[in-house]
């Protein structure tokens, strides 16, 4: 497009119309103004308003009156970002710049995860141009990682293996359906910030799913004999931990990571634990944040906990799960799906089994209520139970030991 006393310079349209001779002594040589566009259109519309200008003070020089002489226009260099061409950096460059930022986002058992995930891909295409990764290097990992023994990263033995590595050592088992989708997801993430900070032009990984198809693997609840066994134990590292669990209801991470500030003295009503995020660890969702009754027979318990900073400063929920799956082992509990997690299935099927209310249960281990389909408005509306009622709660269960 041809646009009259206007050109176009360095992606800019600039106007440009000089003034009668006569004036130019007055006014100048000539009227500059960048128009401030690319656009042709933008700019023919803007040059007709330059035009209307120009003519106006052409009018006011010949009629004598005061005119201030335009100052020229002075259009600044273009300033260029640096370029980036998209799909040159390694996969294992970008996974290292990607994992460090993860590292600062997530938790610690998150982020080992997307660690290991990546680190499979990486394994495999880390030295690939990251714009050479097809579609059919997806389909080709989706495949492996179905391969994947279910103890896969588990060993310390298989530290720093690869994923070719990794399958020829893996035995037993495959790893499940729901953590294959998750291992594939982790690194469609990561492709998929690759894609967001221009590295890559579109993620291979958008229309490869994995195929398998299988159940949830569900935990255990314990059994009143098994638990009863686990209290006789009387373990010295998690005993404590364990009877904190069995009692409240309360999730392992919960239980390792209360501090002294968490035990709230209610009077009458004893003393209540406040479940909610401190320094040490952060909650599951929303609904956990809770007040719970500690069971009368935990008040033994708390004569030999840490009067100040953190009950169970030795404890992590790594090393409750690794030691309670030594107790199992010495006990010969191997019935399928017994893990920590069980003593919290335990609690609730007492509540369950003396009769209180689901949505009772609910407020006391931290789930959301399912006592009517619209759950939200139920939760708006209602203050939920008392701490009378959830102190009877608690005390109607009993450690089948005692």
């Amino acid at each position: 497009m041809r646009i009259k006393y206007a050109y176009l310079k360095q992606q800019t349209w600039l106007y440009r119309r000089n003034y009668p001779k006569e004036l130019q002594p007055v006014l100048g040589q000539a009227m500059k103004q960048s128009l401030k566009t690319g656009d042709a259109r933008i700019a023919k519309a803007r040059a007709a308003e330059v035009n209307a200008k120009y003519e106006e003070v052409l009018a006011k020089a010949r009629a004598g009156q005061v005119v201030e002489k335009p100052v020229p226009v002075m259009v600044a260099p273009p300033v260029f970002s640096p370029v980036v061409l998209v799909g040159r950096r390694t996969v294992k460059e970008l996974a290292r710049t990607y994992l460090n930022q993860r590292s600062r986002q997530l938790r610690h058992g998150g982020f080992k995860s997307v660690r290991f995930s990546v680190g499979l891909f990486v394994s495999a295409y880390g030295t690939r141009l990251i714009g050479a990764v097809t579609r059919d290097d997806a389909v080709a990992f989706v495949r492996k990682v179905a391969l994947l023994g279910c103890h896969a990263g588990k060993s310390w033995r298989t530290r720093g293996y690869g994923l070719d590595q990794l399958i020829q050592a893996s035995r037993g088992d495959r790893i499940s359906a729901r953590t294959q989708r998750r291992t594939v997801s982790q690194v469609a993430h990561f492709l998929d910030w690759a894609v967001y900070e221009g590295e890559l032009g579109a993620n291979p990984f958008k229309t490869v799913r994995v195929e398998a198809k299988g159940k949830n693997r569900s935990y255990a609840a314990l059994t009143d004999a098994e638990v009863g066994k686990l209290v006789d134990l009387d373990d010295s590292r998690i005993g404590d931990v364990l009877l904190f669990c069995l009692l409240t209801g309360m999730r392992a991470g919960e239980a390792v990571g209360l501090v002294r500030e968490d035990l709230v003295w209610k009077g009458n009503l004893g003393w209540f634990v406040w479940v909610r995020p401190n320094a040490v660890r952060t909650l599951k969702t929303d609904a956990a944040e809770r007040f719970i009754p500690l069971h009368s027979a935990l008040t033994p318990v708390l004569e030999r906990l840490p009067r100040q900073g953190r009950l169970f400063p030795d404890l992590t929920v790594s090393v409750v799960t690794k030691r309670f799956a030594t107790m199992r082992k010495a006990l010969a509990l191997d019935r399928p799906g017994v893990v920590f997690h069980s003593t919290r299935k335990w609690f609730v099927t007492q509540c369950e089994r003396a009769g209180v209310p689901e949505h009772f249960t609910a407020s006391i281990v931290g789930h959301q209520s399912a006592r009517s389909e619209n759950r939200m408005t139920y939760g708006i509306y209602s203050a939920g139970i008392s701490n009378e009622q959830k102190r009877e709660i608690v005390e109607k269960v009993g450690l089948p030991c005692l």
